[in-house]
């Protein structure tokens, strides 16, 4: 991810001005980041240790995606439908 697509993110999601680590923030930084390692697999199958890596970040997305249902349900929608993860 180049520093200008990560300066994007951070502003789309961002809830206020100087906002960098709010949860929708880290979630699409995340998601960012493991479509570019889901893509990575697709040429490069036997590279165990990223998939490790990769199982890592969906959980922890996972997680950050439990505490903004769980705080604020308007938000965890809204960032769902952001992103495109729900179907």
């Amino acid at each position: 991810m180049t520093p200008e697509r990560k300066a994007e993110l951070i502003s789309t999601f961002a809830r206020s001005d100087g906002d960098t680590g709010s949860p929708e923030i880290q979630i699409a930084l995340l998601t960012e980041r493991i479509n570019n390692l889901t893509d990575h697999f697709r040429t490069h199958h036997k590279d165990h240790a990223s998939r490790r890596g990769l199982l890592m970040m969906v959980a922890r997305r996972r997680g950050l995606l439990d505490y903004l249902r769980g705080g604020d349900f308007g938000r965890y929608k809204s960032i769902i439908k952001e992103l495109g993860l729900r179907k």
